[in-house]
């Protein structure tokens, strides 16, 4: 199998644009030998994360929720905290959800890094 490495620079470029199209590398659905149940993708670099843009108002809007699986554990942060707290995790999210939810995503999500 044949990987190649991809460098994106995401300079003003729209959040959940950039992730389906990180997302797409990472499965290898450009290569005309794609097959679903198989990990073909390929290696991707990310740089100047903290200069991505959001559309709407997104950052005031849109939250992140998880619970810690105790008692009263609910935890709620909003993008704009999160964004300043740690610009890589926000696109790290993204494209986690964009990524298939199976074996194979924990596998294709190693190949993302982020500078």
């Amino acid at each position: 199998m044949d990987r190649k490495t991809y460098t994106i620079d995401v300079t003003g470029r729209i959040l959940g644009r950039l992730a389906t199209q990180i997302a797409n590398l990472l499965r290898g659905k450009r290569k005309p030998s794609f097959v679903r149940d198989k990990d073909m993708g390929d290696f991707v670099v990310i740089k100047n994360v903290d200069k991505i843009s959001f559309t709407g108002k997104k950052l005031l809007q849109k939250k992140y929720r998880h619970h810690t699986e105790y008692l009263g554990g609910y935890k709620e942060i909003t993008l704009r905290k999160l964004f300043e707290k740690d610009p890589r995790k926000v696109l790290r999210k993204a494209v986690w959800g964009m990524l298939p939810k199976n074996s194979l995503r924990k596998d294709q999500i190693k190949r993302l890094k982020i500078m």
